[in-house]
């Protein structure tokens, strides 16, 4: 479960490496995030000479989790981290152009065609 102040790996190329959540967006009860939801978030560690900062404040949506997920099959599938891809303002399009590791085919589900096309690998 994603909630705030938890760290998360930032797995694509926009500069960010490590950001820290503190806000899970869609309703104001809304207390832990899963896999596909929208978070706000604060990078934490940034690779020097990119666009995204070390403080930078912006949206990303959750693609891996260590918690359990249940599919819609009943099968259940889980990760070896917490990852996010960040997007950009207002848009459901990543702002990166690559993004590493494996993405649940749940991502492309919920209309984020473009990361699941940017991704190695769909599981």
């Amino acid at each position: 479960m994603i909630q705030p102040r938890s760290i998360v790996n930032i797995v694509d190329n926009s500069g960010g490496k490590i950001g820290r959540i503190f806000k899970v967006l869609g309703s104001s009860k809304k207390r832990y995030a899963r896999i596909g939801d929208i978070v706000v978030l604060s990078v934490q560690k940034a690779e020097p000479r990119k666009a995204i900062k070390k403080k930078d404040v912006l949206q990303a949506v959750v693609v891996r989790q260590r918690n359990a997920f249940r599919r819609k099959d009943g099968s259940y599938i889980r990760f070896d981290e917490n990852a996010v891809v960040i997007l950009e303002k207002g848009k459901l399009d990543a702002i990166a152009g690559r993004v590493f590791g494996p993405i649940p085919r749940e991502i492309a589900e919920k209309g984020y065609q473009k990361i699941a096309s940017l991704s190695p690998e769909i599981v």
